[in-house]
C-alpha cells in the first residue's frame, strides 16, 4: 500500500500540488462579481419585464467602457422587441444622466425603470430620485445581480496565465532534454532575445517592414530560428568534441547571444513590422484558445511521444543515466547530445519569435532571466539535475505551477520583491525533494 502511494505521488505529486495551489488561490481571491456586457443586459431586461410588464418607459445608463457598449446595445434591442419605450440612452458620466433625467421631467414624461450596470447604478444621481425628480413618478434603478466567484478562476485570467507561460513552457521542452542528458543550457534567454531581434530586423530590412507579406514574415521567422539552432549546434560541438562542461559553454554563449542581440538592434527596439505579425502571439483561432498556447500544447504532445515512444527519447535517458554505459551499449552519445542542444536552441528561437509577435517588436532586453525561469519550470516539474530522469508532462506542470504562483500573488497584491523570495523558495524546495528522493 505504501509503495503504491509512493509511486502515485512520484508520478502525479506535482499535478496534485498544482491543483492545491489553484484551490488555494481560488479561495483567497473569491469576491463579489457582477456580469457585464450581454449577460448583464439579459438580467436587467428580464427584471424590467417581471416588474413592469411589456410596455415600460425606460432610461438606459452606462459608462463609456467597451463592455458597456455591448450592454447598451443589447438592452435597447431586447426591450424594443418587447414593446418598451426607450426614453433615452446615456453613455458617459453622471452629469449626462442628470441632464437626461431633467429633460424627461421638463417634457412632462414619466419613467418606470432605469437600466444600469453595476457601476452606473451606484451613481449618486440615482440615490434619491423621488425627491430630486418628483414629476418622473417612482422610477426603479435596476442593475444585474452580483454573485461571488474567484477572480483566479475567471476565464480571462486562466487564459492570461496560459498565454504568459507559453514562451517559457516552449523553451522548457528543449531544456528538459538537455537536463535529462545531464547537461544545462544557460543561453536560452539570450537566444530568445537574439531571435526576437533577428526576426524583427529581417522583416524590417528585407521583407518590407510594415508592408511585409506573409511569405516574407515566415521566411524571417524560419531564418531567426535556424540561426539560433546554429548557435546551439556550436554549444553541442564544444561539449561533445572538447569535453568542455555544458555550464561553461552555455554561459559563454549566453554572453555572446546577448551581445549579438544588442549589436544587431543597436540598443533600440525594432518595431517596424506589420500588424498581422501579432497573429501567432495574440491571435486565438481554435476554441478561443490563444495561438501561442495551442502551439505550446502541440509541441508538448510531440515531445511526449518523442520521449516515451521513440528510440531517440530512450537514448536521451540513457545518456543522462550513464553516458559511458550508453556508449558501450551502442548509443551514439555525441549525436544525442548534439540533438539536445540544437533542439534547446531551436525552441529558444521559436520562443523569441512568439515573444516578438506578442509584443509586436524585437528588443535585446527580451528574455532577461528567462533561463532561470525555464530551469525552474523543469526542476519544479520533477526533472533531476543529475540527469536520466524527467518527463515532459512534469515540465508543463512545473511551468504552470510557477505561473499560478506568480499570478496568484499578483491577484493577492503581494509585492514583487516578496514574489522573488517565494519563487526562490519553491525552486529550492523542488531540488531538496529531488535530493531526498535520491540521497546517493
Amino acid at each position: 500500500m505504501q509503495s503504491a502511494l509512493a509511486r502515485f505521488l512520484s508520478e502525479y505529486g506535482m499535478i496534485l500540488v498544482l491543483l492545491l495551489l489553484c484551490a488555494f488561490f481560488s479561495v483567497v481571491t473569491t469576491s463579489d462579481q457582477s456580469p457585464t456586457g450581454g449577460a448583464a443586459a439579459r438580467e436587467v431586461v428580464t427584471a424590467i419585464q417581471q416588474h413592469f410588464g411589456p410596455n415600460p418607459r425606460v432610461l438606459i445608463v452606462a459608462s463609456d467602457l467597451p463592455s458597456d457598449t455591448t450592454f447598451v446595445a443589447s438592452v435597447a434591442r431586447d426591450l424594443a422587441a418587447t414593446g418598451a419605450t426607450i426614453l433615452a440612452t446615456i453613455k458617459g458620466e453622471p452629469k449626462a444622466a442628470r441632464a437626461a433625467l431633467q429633460k424627461i421631467a421638463a417634457d412632462g414624461g414619466k419613467l418606470d425603470a432605469i437600466a444600469c450596470t453595476q457601476v452606473t447604478g451606484a451613481w449618486l444621481v440615482f440615490s434619491d430620485l423621488k425627491t430630486d425628480f418628483p414629476s418622473l413618478g417612482e422610477p426603479r434603478v435596476l442593475t444585474p445581480r452580483s454573485y461571488r466567484w474567484p477572480n483566479f478562476l475567471k476565464s480571462a485570467n486562466l487564459l492570461n496565465i496560459a498565454n504568459q507561460i507559453a514562451v517559457i513552457a516552449i523553451v522548457a521542452i528543449g531544456m528538459t532534454m538537455v537536463i535529462i542528458t545531464g547537461g544545462i543550457d544557460l543561453s536560452v534567454g539570450s537566444l530568445l532575445a537574439l531571435s526576437a531581434v533577428l526576426v524583427a530586423g529581417l522583416i524590417r530590412d528585407f521583407a518590407g517592414g510594415v508592408n511585409a507579406s506573409l511569405g516574407g514574415m515566415l521566411l524571417a521567422c524560419l531564418a531567426a530560428i535556424i540561426l539560433c539552432g546554429i548557435v546551439g549546434a556550436f554549444s553541442g560541438f564544444m561539449v561533445t568534441q572538447f569535453a568542455i562542461p555544458p555550464f561553461i559553454v552555455t554561459l559563454a554563449m549566453m554572453l555572446v547571444g546577448s551581445g549579438l542581440a544588442y549589436i544587431l538592434a543597436q540598443g533600440q527596439s525594432i518595431y517596424q513590422i506589420p500588424d498581422s505579425f501579432v497573429w501567432l502571439g495574440r491571435g486565438a483561432d481554435l476554441f478561443s484558445l490563444p495561438n501561442a498556447v495551442a502551439l505550446m500544447l502541440l509541441l508538448y504532445g510531440l515531445a511526449h511521444v518523442l520521449m516515451s515512444r521513440m528510440k531517440l527519447g530512450r537514448y536521451l535517458y540513457a545518456v543522462g543515466g550513464n553516458a559511458e554505459a550508453a556508449r558501450l551499449s551502442g548509443v551514439p552519445v555525441n549525436r544525442v547530445l548534439m540533438f539536445a542542444y540544437i533542439a534547446s536552441a531551436l525552441l529558444a528561437g521559436l520562443g523569441g519569435v512568439i515573444m516578438a509577435s506578442q509584443l509586436k517588436s524585437g528588443s535585446a532586453t527580451y528574455g532577461t532571466m528567462y533561463e532561470l525561469y525555464v530551469i525552474a519550470a523543469v526542476v519544479v516539474g520533477g526533472t533531476s539535475l543529475r540527469g536520466g530522469e524527467g518527463k515532459m508532462l512534469g515540465t508543463l506542470t512545473g511551468a504552470f505551477t510557477i505561473a499560478v504562483i506568480q499570478n496568484g500573488m499578483n491577484l493577492t497584491n503581494v509585492e514583487s520583491y516578496t514574489q522573488k523570495v517565494v519563487l526562490g523558495a519553491v525552486i529550492l524546495g523542488a531540488v531538496l525533494v529531488d535530493r531526498l528522493r535520491h540521497p546517493r
